[in-house]
Parts: structure tokens; C-alpha cells; sequence
């Protein structure tokens, strides 16, 4: 009975107390709260970009390969020994240089022989004639005697083109390859022997999609790049493209032909392309940064005064429609008039309705033809 006497007089003297911490704690929470609701967050730091007019001139991007205005490989066009080359691979060739020899003393013994033939024919058609005219012969003899001639004649000149087959020459100048025979090589009719190029000019087929096709005209400028020389451009302009489109892909060939007189542009070379309509546009810009991405649409952050100061600024998301793309910037078509101000960069953090204070000490510069150089 005394423990629970003890026991009861401990609670009473402990109920005070941890009611009072409780009452303590409560109040402390409230005052929290309160503060809180009261708190407001300081305004978002941004960088910030005009959205500027501009004139342009249009540009249609594509990949092309290069094409050789005249190529080919070499082939023999008659079998035979190879006694004898005459070129060196990889070095230019005028048209008409001799490349190749195969040996043709057959050929030249049974020239000889065919000669012979000839000249007999035409000395029996000589005395033919002769006794034609004091009728010592029928009409029959004397045409089986020009026919002689004839036969005889025509087999010389096709010894003489086989013999003429036996040399091999460039058909046009250009730059060979690499050689693909040897001294004492047997080759058949058909054989390569090497490849020839012509390197100036040089052609650039590409494809455009059907909706550019009104741009598309002959004699349009054209620059074009190749990652073998990053940053040397090579003009040149349009010279053909196809009356009718791929029926695949809806798009339309086109052929541009370039100066190459150094001979940088070789066939299947991979390039990129760069076309230029002859007209100009006026467009509204904003850096690629303001843009942001997402499954409705593309939209920006533009910044507004709030009404209630006049240093409190706030962002308010806008969705728009982007047009072309040039350096940093893009054009704008619809959603954005001149002189607004849109957040440029770090988008990714905002929400509409949020205070921010622009500062643009640490702001890009955003260029139209920005050179980040090689890294």
C-alpha cells in the first residue's frame, strides 16, 4: 500500500509538468507555421534575351555525296600478256596518254600476212581490169576480183584495231588510282587495270523534301563542307536536279557542280550542304536555350511585371511555334512579338507565376555563327 502511495504522488507531481512542455511545444509549432504562411522566396536569378527582328536570307540544309563529272575503270578490251606499263598510280593523266601495252606479236604477224593478202588482191584487180577492158574476162571475174580487194583489206583494218585494242590510253584527263596489274599478267577481255577520275570540276548530288521544292531553281549558290576540311568551305552552284520526285521518300535529286582545282573533293566523298535561296525574310530570334520542350508543344518563359512594384518581375510560360534555326538562335513564328524579354537560359528550373530579377553578368553570348573551334 505504500509503493502504490508513492506511485500515485509521482504522477501527480509529473502531470504538470508534461502537460506544460506539451502546451510549450504546441505554441512553438504554431509560431512556426505562421512564419512560414508569411515567408515569401526571394526572386529566382535568370538570365534574360530580347526577342529581336532580323532579315535573312533562308537556308536549306542537306547531306550529299560527291561525284566525278567524268569516271570510270580502266578495262582491257582484249586479252593478252601485259608487256609494258606506262603510268605511275595516283598521278594525273592527259587524255591519250598510254597506260598499258599487251604484247601483240601475234597480231603483228598476222597484219603482215593480211597486207600481203591486200596487196595481192589489188595487183590481181589491177590486171582484171585490164583484161576487162579488151574482154578477155566476164563482168563476174572482175567483181569477184574487187571483192578480193575488199576482204583482204577489211581483214588488215581489223588486225590493225585488234593491235590498236593492245594499247591501252586515258580516255580523259584526270587522276588515276590504284593499279590493279603487273608486268607479265595474263588478262582477259574485261580485265581492270586502274581507275581514272576527273577532279575539276567535280559534281555534289543531294536531296531535298518536296515542301522545299519552291526554293529549288538552276544556278542557286551552294557551300559545302567535309569533315576531311572542317573549316574550308567549297562554293559552287545549282546545275540539274530531276523533273520528278522519289515516290519513297517524296524528295527531289539535285546536282551542284564545284570548282576543285587543288583536287580536296573526291568521289564518295560525304558532305554537307548548304543551299541558298535567293531571297530574304524578316524573323523574330530568341536563343535555342529559351526554348523549352515538351509533349505539348515548345514553349518559353517570358518575364512580366507583376503590377505590384516596379522591380517585381515574373515569369509567365507561353507556347510557340519555331521556324528555322540558324547558329544560336531560332526563329520564331507564332506566340512572341519584338522587344519582349524571355528567359535564355536554365528554363529547366522554372514554373509560371514565379518571381525572378534578371542579371546577366554570367549571360552566353548567343551568336549567329558561333565558332566553338576544334575540341
Amino acid at each position: 500500500m505504500k509503493k502504490l502511495l508513492w506511485v500515485g504522488v509521482g504522477l501527480l507531481l509529473a502531470l504538470p509538468i508534461v502537460g506544460t512542455l506539451v502546451l510549450i511545444k504546441a505554441l512553438q509549432f504554431g509560431a512556426m507555421g505562421a512564419a512560414a504562411a508569411q515567408m515569401q522566396m526571394p526572386p529566382e536569378p535568370v538570365n534574360a534575351e530580347l526577342v529581336r527582328e532580323a532579315e535573312w536570307h533562308p537556308e536549306l540544309q542537306a547531306v550529299g555525296s560527291v561525284v566525278a563529272v567524268q569516271g570510270t575503270v580502266i578495262r582491257t578490251e582484249a586479252e593478252g600478256l601485259v608487256r609494258e606499263i606506262r603510268f605511275e598510280a595516283g598521278a594525273p593523266v592527259k587524255a591519250g596518254d598510254e597506260l598499258v601495252r599487251l604484247d601483240s606479236d601475234i597480231e603483228r604477224a598476222q597484219l603482215r600476212e593480211a597486207e600481203a593478202a591486200a596487196a595481192l588482191a589489188r595487183q590481181s584487180f589491177r590486171r582484171a581490169r585490164e583484161l576487162a577492158r579488151s574482154r578477155n574476162i566476164s563482168q563476174g571475174e572482175l567483181d569477184a576480183a574487187a571483192s578480193s580487194v575488199q576482204q583482204a583489206e577489211a581483214r588488215a583494218d581489223m588486225i590493225r584495231a585488234l593491235i590498236a585494242k593492245k594499247t591501252l590510253s586515258a580516255p580523259f584527263d584526270g587522276r588515276l588510282g590504284i593499279r590493279r596489274v603487273s608486268v607479265g599478267q595474263f588478262l582477259d577481255k574485261g580485265s581492270p587495270v586502274v581507275s581514272l577520275h576527273s577532279l575539276d570540276p567535280v559534281y555534289v548530288e543531294f536531296s531535298l523534301p518536296q515542301p522545299q521544292l519552291a526554293e529549288l531553281a538552276d544556278g542557286l549558290p551552294v557551300r559545302v563542307w567535309s569533315d576531311a576540311y572542317p573549316e574550308r568551305p567549297f562554293e559552287g552552284r545549282v546545275t540539274a536536279f530531276n523533273p520528278d520526285l522519289d515516290p519513297q521518300t517524296r524528295s527531289v535529286r539535285v546536282q551542284a557542280t564545284l570548282a576543285n582545282p587543288e583536287g580536296r573533293l573526291r568521289p564518295g566523298m560525304f558532305v554537307s550542304v548548304l543551299l541558298l535561296p535567293g531571297r530574304t525574310e524578316r524573323v523574330l530570334l530568341i536563343p535555342i536555350t529559351a526554348v523549352q520542350h515538351g509533349p505539348y508543344g515548345d514553349a518559353v518563359f517570358v518575364i512580366e511585371p507583376d503590377g505590384q512594384g516596379e522591380n517585381t518581375l515574373r515569369v509567365q510560360q507561353r507556347l510557340v511555334r519555331l521556324g528555322a534555326r540558324r547558329g544560336d538562335f531560332v526563329a520564331v513564328s507564332e506566340g512572341l512579338a519584338a522587344g519582349e524579354q524571355v528567359v535564355s537560359t536554365g528554363v529547366f528550373k522554372l514554373r509560371s507565376g514565379m518571381a525572378v530579377v534578371v542579371d546577366n553578368r554570367l549571360a552566353p553570348a548567343f551568336r549567329l555563327d558561333p565558332d566553338p573551334g576544334n575540341s
